[in-house]
């Protein structure tokens, strides 16, 4: 159908607009300390940890999360992209990124604009991606009708749209615009009429469908290998530094004549690239993978070293020799003392450019007896002109007796920088440690940010109890399928992944939502076991699951169904999250079960979503059957999960299934090992005879190893945690 039968002939609209040079002043790089400004990059808020707000959004729901911002044993928010499974059972997926580096835009637009194309395919490149399979889509914001705003918005979308796009073979087939981005106001005390206006802003999103995410590499790393890092660096030897990272912690922005605006200069590349690095996956070679962006290369090497705790030492002559420049226009003649004294303040500055240019690049970590093969491959690739050896990490070894190691910095044979990873790691989590402490609990915010970087800290690990990994069905799980209720609720998100579970270890799962049993089209009378999943039933504005429990209680015909499934002696129920806070307002009529908490709001006062340590106890619980002595990772996502005792239940003969431990596997209260400060890390509780069990965290979130944004399993099996409903499957015979 033609557009304009659709939509009618809108007026077109004709605008005059006029480009505006601005000039701004080179950046002076002379005196500055690479020791402070390399802390300060990282203390940035563009550069600096986003845990405060990762770990408050619910990244597990749903089951299909494949990699999160979570990275590594240590869980530190530094994944390239995000990548979600199709379905329950196969490989296939999602790959999902995003790239801005707005700053650029007042120096250069357009070159803002490639910058975030570029950016977004290099993050998405964690991924086994195809590029033709990229789609693309872009929020365009200006301020519209301010001078030379409208030109730098054409120049930027002709950059994009009708160059770099179509030379990329990718398309934009979605986008939206804000073309009205400034404020004014009237200051109260002056007067005085202000205005601030945004600059030419393309936020760009980059999606990609995935045969197989399992071939999806992370920055997590490898401490146990001896390893080489390799810099592929699409700036092409340039370390433009104007608008970045360094400028803005140094009060300046630099002038895009002298101090160059990072670009995509040839945008074949980047199409070389995500070739090299695709050949590379395919061969096993690459350990590690980070994007070079916001703090350059030297917050790339951090972030890489925080998610595996282990000590880099870097080495940049290298990048300094390639782009020394001697004879650049800044140098001055004279005698041989003072030329060699300028020759010392240039490779000071070249080595400061180095290290913090946000030049499109990628970091790699390959085993250095592999070093001699990657750079083959690159060289097939024509990206070998511009890809350099540039560090190694520090074998184990000489980490554990360092405090988990360092970062160096060598040049000339010499060390120009040492920091102990822990010290940077802090530093580099600060804004996330100050909003914490001013949003949440303060004693949470700062025993959190205490706990980084601890050399005792072994991080997320997987203890199984012998017999534990014995999960393989009883031959006769097939000649039945016992029926059990996925009870749901308004605000109920966590039942398709439960009914999976339940179907794949052999059960018939039914969708039963509380309108049905309330209009009587449905009976209980029916199952064998009911399970109540998690979410915000009411929106948890009657009291989380508390409101759930009271539609049950208060409804007669509803209480008498329950009260006679709970007396059955061959029936089992299950509670998770917001459905175990559900049981645990019912404990009234659940035999057994006269012990168990309240669940209320978490000690650290706000919502928690973390992948935590928990501990199989030895319980009577029919879902726990032979796992007692495991210890696990699991995800947690609530905001009410802490075990109450003050209004109900009693701490002393409460049967406890699950709780939470530390790293270093001790049972623990202390925050964010355990999320919500129960006593004695109390996360799940049964009745004596084991038919019924209520647990905050989600195990049905991580039934596939697949799922969790760490383990050390194999990826294509099922988690340890498969084995509840293999369990229950054994129990109902």
């Amino acid at each position: 159908m033609p557009l304009d039968l659709l939509l009618g002939k809108p007026p077109r609209m004709q605008r005059d607009v006029r480009r505006i040079a601005r000039r701004f002043a080179p950046l002076l790089l002379g005196g500055v300390s690479l020791q402070q400004v390399a802390f300060d990059v990282l203390r940035h808020p563009t550069v600096a940890s986003k845990r405060f707000l990762v770990t408050i959004g619910d990244r597990s729901v749903g089951g299909l999360t494949h990699r999160d911002q979570m990275v590594g044993p240590w869980q530190v928010p530094v994944a390239d992209c995000a990548v979600t499974l199709a379905d329950f059972q196969g490989f296939a997926g999602e790959a999902m990124s995003m790239g801005e580096r707005t700053p650029l835009a007042v120096l250069d637009a357009p070159a803002a604009g490639r910058i975030a194309v570029a950016e977004a395919i290099t993050n998405l490149l964690a991924a086994p991606i195809d590029l033709p399979r990229v789609k693309l889509s872009c929020n365009w914001m200006a301020a519209c009708g301010e001078p030379g705003e409208d030109a730098a918005l054409y120049d930027t979308v002709a950059a994009v749209g009708l160059e770099l796009c179509p030379a990329l073979g990718i398309s934009v087939p979605v986008g939206k615009d804000s073309l009205a981005m400034r404020t004014q106001w009237t200051d109260p005390t002056s007067g005085e009429a202000k205005k601030v206006v945004s600059p030419v802003s393309l936020i760009v999103s980059a999606f990609a469908t995935l045969l197989d995410v399992r071939g999806t590499l992370t920055p997590q790393l490898d401490a146990a290998q001896d390893t080489t890092l390799v810099l592929i660096d699409l700036g092409r030897g340039r370390h433009r530094v104007a608008g970045s990272i360094l400028a803005q912690v140094l009060g300046q922005t630099g002038c895009p004549e002298r101090d160059g605006v990072p670009d995509l200069d040839d945008p074949q590349d980047l199409v070389r690239l995500v070739a090299a690095v695709n050949a590379l996956r395919e061969r096993g070679l690459i350990l590690a993978y980070h994007d070079r962006s916001d703090g350059g290369l030297f917050a790339a090497v951090c972030e890489m070293a925080f998610a595996g705790q282990v000590g880099v030492a870097l080495n940049v002559d290298l990048l300094v020799t390639e782009g020394d420049g001697i004879s650049d226009s800044r140098m001055e003649t004279g005698d041989a003392k003072n030329w060699a004294a300028q020759v010392g303040a240039r490779r000071e500055e070249l080595t400061l450019r180095a290290l913090f240019c946000e030049e499109l690049g990628v970091l790699l970590q390959v085993p250095t007896n592999e070093r001699s093969a990657v750079m083959q491959v690159l060289r097939e690739h024509g990206l070998s002109k511009h890809s350099h050896v540039i560090g190694k990490t520090r074998p184990a070894a000489s980490a554990v007796a360092n405090g988990k190691g360092e970062i160096q910095i060598w040049r000339d044979t010499k060390a120009i920088f040492s920091a102990q990873l822990a010290d940077l790691h802090r530093a580099w989590d600060e804004v996330s440690w100050k909003i914490c402490h001013e949003r949440d609990n303060p004693d949470c915010a700062d025993a959190e940010h205490a706990a980084l970087g601890r050399p005792d800290d072994p991080g997320l690990h997987l203890l199984l109890a012998p017999g534990a990994e014995d999960d393989v069905a009883a031959p006769f799980l097939n000649l039945s399928r016992p029926k059990v209720a996925v009870l749901r609720e308004q605000g109920v998100n966590s039942h398709l992944e439960m009914a999976y579970a339940f179907t794949a270890a052999g059960f018939d799962a039914f969708d039963v939502h509380m309108t049905d049993l309330q209009a009587g089209r449905v009976r209980l009378a029916h199952f064998r076991g009911i399970v109540a999943c998690g979410g915000f039933s009411y929106g948890d504005t009657l009291g989380a699951g508390v409101g759930w429990a009271r539609s049950i209680s208060f409804n007669p015909r509803l209480a008498e169904q329950f009260r006679a499934f709970f007396a059955r002696r061959d029936t089992f129920a299950l509670g998770v999250c917001n459905g175990c806070q559900m049981f645990a307002e019912l404990a009234g009529m659940i035999p057994g079960a006269e012990d168990w908490p309240r669940f209320t709001t978490n000690v650290s006062e706000r919502f928690e979503a973390r992948l935590s340590m928990v501990e199989v106890l030895d319980s009577p619980s029919l879902f726990f059957a032979g796992m007692a002595g495991s210890r696990l990772p699991i995800a947690v996502s609530h905001g009410e999960g802490y075990a109450d005792f003050r209004h109900r239940g009693n701490a002393a003969q409460v049967i406890a299934a699950l709780r939470f431990t530390d790293n270093l596997g001790g049972a623990t209260e202390a925050y964010p090992f355990n999320p919500n400060g129960s006593p004695g890390g109390l996360t799940a509780v049964t009745t004596a005879d084991g038919r019924f069990t209520a647990m905050m965290p989600h195990p049905e979130r991580v039934l596939r190893n697949i799922q969790m944004s760490w383990t050390p399993g194999d990826k294509s099996a099922f988690s340890p945690w498969m084995r509840l409903w293999r369990n229950a499957r054994r129990w109902v015979g």
